[in-house]
């Protein structure tokens, strides 16, 4: 069997199949086996339907494949599914399909994955919060997602108020889930390495979001006017958005809430956010 960790390996079928590394599709494949038992260890993969996003080589879907029942992988680089075929030959327990993650029905992959799956993959720096918020706001079995990403990513969407990394991902990422710093992985554990260091994230899946609102759709639309001017006031980037009415509006929903005006929107935390966007659903008209 081919050792996929080593990087004459992957030179070897790089120039047997011609591949060509696509940075467009941020191709970095891992080279590191101290990091797949690290992934496949939090993604708890014994006896478990896993979904993996990007195989590159098939490295990591190898090592899911020895103990879970089932791994399905969505690769888009139909030049790779030559070498996935060698690759992976000796498992049958694998399907790969060939198309664009975002493009794809999760709904017609959950007809493969069943009603419990987890998630795994080595995200693309690009393209990390839209597949994130795809199996967010779409999956429906999903039980954990373990995902390679980019270090500073990761320390945002696991921040916490008053911290500048804190933002609307870090928020919506802890509305749905648990998140958990796995470990960190380093640049050379690539080939190609990439500019910078990553993370394995965990995020485990709530089974009801971690605060309350009375209306998701004014909460989300807080978070977001709240940090689209960072370093406006509270006051003046809900006022300016648009959506909260004007100065007197707001001035009189923080003042009830117990916000002082001048305060900034990373000071907030989440559950103070819910508590916000309740009194804005209940003491006003004018939200758009």
């Amino acid at each position: 069997m081919l050792d996929l960790t080593d990087r004459k390996t992957i030179g070897y079928l790089c120039k047997k199949y011609n591949v060509h590394m696509k940075h467009g599709l941020g191709q970095n494949f891992l080279c590191e086996e101290w990091v797949l038992k690290e992934i496949c260890n939090a993604a708890d993969s014994e006896y478990k339907t896993i979904l993996e996003i990007g195989p590159g080589f098939g490295v990591l879907t190898a090592a899911l494949a020895i103990n879970a029942e089932k791994v399905v992988s969505v690769e888009v680089d139909s030049t790779l599914l030559p070498v996935l075929s060698e690759t992976l030959a000796g498992f049958d327990n694998i399907e790969i399909i060939n198309d664009d993650f975002l493009k794809y029905p999760l709904s017609t992959l959950e007809e493969k994955l069943g009603t419990h799956y987890n998630v795994v993959a080595n995200l693309p720096y690009y393209i990390t919060t839209p597949i994130l918020t795809k199996l967010i706001e779409e999956g429906r079995g999903i039980d954990n997602i373990v995902v390679m990403l980019q270090k500073e990513v990761a320390d945002r969407i696991c921040s916490q108020e008053g911290k500048k990394d804190y933002g609307a991902i870090s928020i919506f990422i802890q509305y749905y889930c648990k998140p958990e710093i796995v470990c960190n992985v380093p640049a050379a554990a690539f080939s190609p390495p990439p500019k910078v260091d990553s993370c394995v994230l965990k995020l485990k899946m709530l089974g009801e979001p971690s605060v309350k609102t009375k209306s998701e759709k004014i909460f989300f639309r807080l978070v977001k006017a709240s940090f689209a001017q960072r370093r406006k006031t509270l006051l003046n980037a809900l006022a300016n958005s648009g959506a909260f009415g004007n100065k007197e509006t707001v001035l009189s929903v923080l003042t009830k809430a117990g916000i002082e005006p001048n305060t900034r929107g990373e000071a907030l935390s989440i559950e103070k956010f819910a508590e916000l966007s309740n009194i804005f659903y209940e003491n006003t008209l004018q939200i758009k």
